[in-house]
């Protein structure tokens, strides 16, 4: 019933706006969609196609040929590695961070919140220098680590932890909003009838915010492949190794080879494509369901 009468309350507040918008004048609603698809245009889709009218300046065999390079190749499966370890790691924290900030109240809960948005407020190379000063060989762990023969900084670990914490909040804060709108009405009505914790988490919790949870993780993936900041600092730009996609690009530029690195590039141009054809996709049936705030 109450996720009804929620469903019902997005629905209307979603048509009042809309009829809203419909009592302006056409004037002004013409010009404002021709300066918001003027600006997307000039800011978004222009750049995109610039990137592969570069990338395939030089044709098409050399676009490949830079694609198929050792070193780009070795950047893409670095960058999906990482990928592939730092967005599970944050959607269960970012899941766990959610239902524990928005289902319980306890001491410290604000500033549980404050940390959840950390990474929002650091610059990401401030983010990566921390790293260094931490793990680095002249750093507070630094002879620790010498000593027990672990290296962090300028490897796979440097890399995996400076882009989980630059991403560990995109899953919480999608989350977070979507669940304190919930409340706590269903899991203690499944409690009541003698649902276990991880019961009422998997058949009612995650089934309510899936779309959100889904919407994260595609933002939570989209910077985790495309973090430069962080990853520059602790990675040491080491080709074969520690280069991800960004930072190869950056290499290539720097050595005047322009349509490779625009080939590259091009690679994650492509990426961000998917990324927002998925993210509007989720929001389109987070529409459909209500899920709309």
């Amino acid at each position: 019933m109450s996720v009804d009468v929620a469903e019902a309350g997005a629905r209307a507040r979603a048509s009042g706006a809309r009829r809203r918008a419909e009592t302006e004048p056409r004037l002004v609603r013409w010009t404002l969609t021709a300066l918001a698809l003027g600006f997307c245009g000039l800011f978004l889709l222009l750049p995109l196609l610039a990137v592969f009218a570069h990338a395939l300046a030089d044709g098409v065999g050399a676009y490949w040929s830079a694609i198929g390079d050792r070193a780009a190749i070795d950047a893409l499966e670095l960058t999906l590695l990482v990928a592939g370890i730092c967005v599970p790691l944050n959607t269960l924290f970012g899941l766990a961070a959610a239902w524990t900030v928005a289902k319980f109240d306890f001491p410290g809960r604000s500033l549980l919140v404050s940390l959840i948005d950390l990474p929002f407020a650091v610059s990401p190379v401030i983010s990566g220098l921390i790293f260094v000063l931490l793990f680095g060989l002249q750093g507070w762990l630094g002879p620790w680590l010498r000593n027990h023969d672990l290296k962090i900084i300028f490897a796979l670990p440097g890399i995996v932890l400076a882009t989980t914490f630059i991403t560990f909040p995109f899953v919480a804060r999608e989350l977070i909003p979507l669940m304190e709108e919930q409340g706590v009405d269903q899991e203690e009505a499944a409690v009541s009838l003698g649902a276990s914790g991880w019961q009422t988490l998997f058949r009612v919790t995650l089934p309510n915010v899936r779309f959100g949870l889904f919407y994260g993780v595609v933002l939570l993936n989209a910077r985790a492949m495309g973090e430069f900041g962080a990853v520059s600092v602790v990675s040491g730009h080491i080709r074969g190794l520690t280069n991800t996609l960004p930072l190869h690009v950056e290499i290539l530029y720097n050595d005047y080879q322009g349509t490779a690195a625009f080939a590259v590039a091009s690679l994650l141009a492509g990426l961000a494509v998917v990324t927002l054809v998925l993210k509007r996709l989720l929001e389109w049936r987070m529409g459909r369901t209500g899920w709309v705030r």
